[in-house]
């Protein structure tokens, strides 16, 4: 079970879900070898999102990859509405820490 916050969309999962089996991609590449059935535009504005967000890294060029709150929100074990860890006792995720770091590309 997903713990999505109020803040996510449909596509952020298929985003993710793409980025965890392929590392890396961009909003053109995941439109067309990916099950995402939304624009590259849309596409583009969820990543600059969850690149915000903390759940990707952005690494230039529209190119982006997952990072571990990613995978552990695709696992079930990071809750995105208050960024807790589930079951860890991790009183919140790296996510708030790195919030402002490496992920300002995705303009």
């Amino acid at each position: 079970m997903r713990y999505a916050g109020n803040w996510m969309t449909a596509v952020d999962d298929r985003i993710l879900e793409y980025l965890s089996e392929h590392e890396s991609g961009s909003p053109t590449k995941m439109k067309r070898e990916g099950p995402i059935r939304y624009s590259r535009q849309q596409v583009h504005r969820r990543g600059k999102k969850l690149a915000d967000e903390g759940l990707v890294n952005d690494l230039g060029n529209g190119v982006c990859m997952i990072t571990e709150d990613g995978e552990a929100y695709l696992e079930g074990r990071l809750d995105t509405e208050n960024w807790n860890y589930i079951g860890e006792g991790k009183p919140t995720s790296s996510a708030e820490a790195d919030n402002n770091s490496d992920n300002e590309q995705w303009t």
